[in-house]
């Protein structure tokens, strides 16, 4: 029987979410279970391979699926573990491609969740056709997948391209990676919620911000105020986009990619972000780079985007 699906699992550290799909990217199938529910990982792979299982089986059974790709924090690709994610209920290191490789008896490869992003815009997405590009993933943090010459960079350890750790301000904001001043601490939403809060606490300026409560302020509250012509939050937004334009100045400089496509929820502010970034990337490139790099949003819906970069693994991995 033709081998017509693949699956993609993108395990994140509320929710697992998976998916059947088709060659053209189409999801034909999609559940999910909740991956706090889950203290012990040997119950989690249960649980998840369960749930895959009877999804495969609706599509005709293993004899129909390619391959399965799974999409994980601090997931790597050579050893098909999990290792050390911060953000999972289960600590240390997580044999994952074994583990589903036992339950399903279907080949399974596992990448970290921002190059599973990186391969699915390059299957599906705005990347097609691409042979240079780098993908940001502006979400609670930033993370970001690097492609050179139609390959993903993996690095010698299987854990390159964490852009969102680089340093943005020395000596600033503490991060979760236990750095000081890491971009994603500026320039994801949670760090436009930061930067929110710490204008508000240290300026006088009228805002349509102050009308809530401090410690819940949130990226999309920023960006409704700019909306309405706040001009504290219009600053927040350009701030924001001066880290993040600084920083890709310094990306282009390593890999000189076609593209640097931005995905996640950070994105939905539109040219709020797009603007300020674009300018300050132009001002800060070498002139051999200026007016060469596309900023451009992703072309792949977000609620499907972790299924479908996952599942795009799932049509490479070996047999």
């Amino acid at each position: 029987m033709e081998k017509s699906y693949a699956i993609g699992i993108d395990i994140g550290g509320t929710n697992t979410v998976f998916g059947v799909v088709d060659k053209r990217g189409h999801i034909i199938n999609k559940g999910s279970i909740k991956t706090t529910n889950y203290k012990d990982v040997n119950s989690f792979i249960i649980g998840l391979a369960d749930a895959v299982m009877e999804m495969i089986d609706q599509v005709g059974g293993t004899s129909t699926i390619r391959g399965v790709g799974v999409g994980a924090p601090n997931g790597n690709i050579y050893t098909g573990c999990v290792e050390f994610a911060p953000n999972l209920p289960w600590r240390g290191v997580i044999p994952v491609v074994q583990m589903l490789k036992e339950k399903l008896s279907l080949p399974v490869a596992l990448t970290n969740d921002a190059n599973a992003a990186a391969i699915g815009e390059m299957t599906y997405g705005a990347a097609r056709g691409m042979k240079d590009f780098i993908i940001i993933t502006l979400g609670t943090g930033v993370g970001s997948g690097i492609v050179i010459n139609n390959q993903l960079v993996y690095g010698y350890d299987g854990f390159a391209g964490e852009l969102g750790h680089t340093t943005a301000v020395k000596n600033g904001r503490p991060c979760g990676c236990g750095k000081k001043g890491c971009l994603e601490t500026y320039t994801s939403a949670t760090g436009v919620a930061r930067t929110a809060r710490e204008y508000l606490e240290t300026r006088k300026d009228s805002s349509i911000l102050r009308d809530l409560k401090i410690d819940e302020i949130t990226s999309k509250d920023v960006a409704e105020a700019a909306r309405q012509g706040d001009v504290l939050a219009k600053e927040i937004f350009d701030e924001t986009g001066r880290v993040l334009g600084e920083a890709f100045a310094n990306f282009v400089a390593f890999s000189s990619p076609e593209a640097i496509i931005l995905f996640g929820g950070l994105t939905k502010a539109g040219d709020l972000i797009f603007d300020p970034v674009r300018k300050y990337m132009e001002e800060d490139l070498l002139p051999i780079f200026r007016n060469k790099v596309q900023l451009i949003p992703s072309e792949l819906k977000e609620s499907d985007a972790a299924v479908l970069g996952a599942s795009a693994l799932g049509w490479e991995v070996k047999i």
